[in-house]
């Protein structure tokens, strides 16, 4: 394995010498069709995708976008490669396949991919507690046990945490927390383990944690040295790596404008930056493809069992070891991760069956693009273009009805918002009418609005604040997700602020009884 590992460094010194100067040539002459006239890893472009290339450059073009970069394989080969718009307007950088586009979720293949490494090796069980791994910040359970949380269920976001989102701005007034520290406020287990399916982007920060505590490097450096590297990644790293710092994708808003620099406290969860080239070569690694220039970090057993691994048939559980699996796309299995918030659109999926892979990444929140990976395996798969066609000609779904509460929800319901710092108490009142109407203590009762009661659980938003020091950073709304049980409503109160943070607290109410009647 050293002496593998010593011939592939040789590789990539190699190809970063190919591809390095690529780059500088796009910065000094570039056009949106450079690539029709090159080869890309020895491959001519596609004529197949004229139709979605089309509709690339008029997107460019009409600046409803910054830049797009597309790569797509077929049978162990990159059929298309390119990239379009820019990668930085500001410096008049413009965007090539090696480009570094901020990931956000597709973050996180990639870490159950290090984690399963791990697993390999002997070091980490699945079916154990996540607390086994951690220090002294520990999950606590407001629901169920903090021992039946394994690794393999915040694999799944099936462990109980919460939604959970936290940006740190670098122009911003303070640091991302530590990860000890982020679990002490928010490591909590709203739900019974194993019970329900909530994405959770502290899981997966949770689960860079493990890696990081069980390999005794930190998450950057096992990412880099475990998995970018011998998959022949050279552009490619947790944040934006030192000497990578030029081919990294700004991220803007919808009016064009650069968003400053942000990170997380969830880095394992949306951190990563990779080029489309970089990330086909990934979809291959997870297509069995095998490519001589990349070591086999992971048996083709242990690949299978990311795409397939699931604990029940429970709503949700299309999603396994770090993957989204469809069963029916359009006639066809797919796996696939997409990413998405500011300044930041990126898709990855892969067609096992067909051995194709497909990457979209933008460095906008524009999120149109999630059709474009279905147009492009259309002009590869008649079956999928036929299917594709028939599911666009099918009447739109009918739109919801207004909430209308059971009568075992009817009535007040008085409980406590239990967060990091305190306990606020709150109360509800359920309407014959379907108004909600909520007030924590001293603030102004309000209404619950985009209400919604499926399978047990009540989802809702309305005004009002949790008075943490994080929370009361900036205004916020505060969304509910709670489980109905026969009397009693728990689960979590988020506050979210949008583009900052969407930070949980535990929630719990009991029906009042009604007073006897004289």
């Amino acid at each position: 394995m050293d002496k593998q590992r010593i011939f592939l460094s040789l590789i990539l010194i190699i190809n970063m010498t190919l591809f390095l100067p690529l780059s500088v040539q796009a910065k000094e002459d570039f056009s949106l069709n450079v690539l029709l006239e090159k080869k890309v890893d020895g491959i001519l472009y596609d004529k197949r995708f004229e139709g979605i290339r089309s509709k690339i450059i008029d997107l460019v073009r009409e600046s409803r976008v910054a830049s797009i970069s597309v790569a797509v394989a077929e049978k162990g080969r990159i059929i298309w490669e390119e990239a379009f718009g820019w990668a930085n307007r500001e410096k008049k950088v413009r965007s090539t396949p090696f480009t570094m586009y901020s990931l956000a979720s597709i973050s996180k293949p990639m870490t159950a991919t290090g984690l399963m490494i791990l697993v390999e090796k002997g070091l980490l069980d699945l079916n154990k507690p996540v607390n086994d791994y951690l220090g002294s910040a520990k999950l606590v359970a407001y629901e169920g046990k903090s021992s039946e949380a394994t690794v393999k269920r915040v694999l799944h976001h099936t462990s109980g945490l919460p939604l959970h989102w936290h940006y740190i701005y670098e122009n911003g007034p303070y640091l991302p927390p530590s990860m000890d520290e982020t679990i002490r406020r928010y490591g909590i287990l709203v739900t019974v383990p194993g019970e329900i399916y909530q994405y959770s982007n502290l899981g997966y920060g949770i689960i860079g944690h493990v890696i990081s505590r069980v390999s005794r490097k930190s998450y950057a450096q096992f990412m880099n040295s475990e998995v970018f590297l011998p998959l022949g990644m050279i552009h490619t790293s947790v944040g934006i790596g030192p000497g990578l710092e030029d081919h990294a994708a700004q991220r803007y808003d919808s009016d064009q404008q650069p968003i400053p620099f942000y990170d997380f406290d969830h880095p394992a969860a949306s951190a990563i930056f990779s080029s489309a080239h970089d990330l086909v070569r990934f979809g291959m690694f997870h297509l069995k493809c095998h490519l001589p220039d990349q070591i086999q970090i992971l048996k083709d057993d242990t690949i299978d069992l990311m795409q397939h691994e699931v604990e029940s048939k429970r709503p949700g559980q299309e999603y396994k070891l770090g993957w989204r699996v469809i069963d029916n796309d359009h006639g066809y299995r797919s796996v696939s991760h997409t990413g998405e918030m500011e300044g930041v659109c990126t898709e990855l999926k892969i067609i096992p069956a067909e051995n194709i892979a497909v990457v979209v990444l933008c460095n906008n929140r524009y999120r149109p693009i999630y059709n474009f990976d279905s147009e492009i395996l259309a002009a590869i798969l008649p079956k999928f273009a036929e299917n594709l066609r028939a599911k666009e000609n099918k009447p739109d779904e009918k739109k919801p009805e207004r909430f209308s509460p059971p009568p075992s929800l009817l009535g007040e319901w008085e409980g406590v918002i239990k967060t990091y710092s305190g306990v606020m108490p709150v109360k509800m009142i359920f309407q014959d009418d379907g108004d909600i109407h909520v007030k924590i203590k001293d603030q102004l009762e309000t209404l619950l609005n985009e209400v919604s009661l499926k399978e047990e659980i009540l989802s809702g938003r309305f005004y009002g604040e949790i008075k943490t020091e994080d929370a009361t950073r900036f205004p916020h709304t505060i969304d509910l997700k709670m489980k109905l049980y026969s009397k009693r409503l728990s689960g979590s109160a988020n506050a979210n602020s949008g583009r900052w943070y969407s930070l949980s607290s535990w929630i719990e109410l009991k029906k009042t009884p009604l007073p006897k009647k004289d």
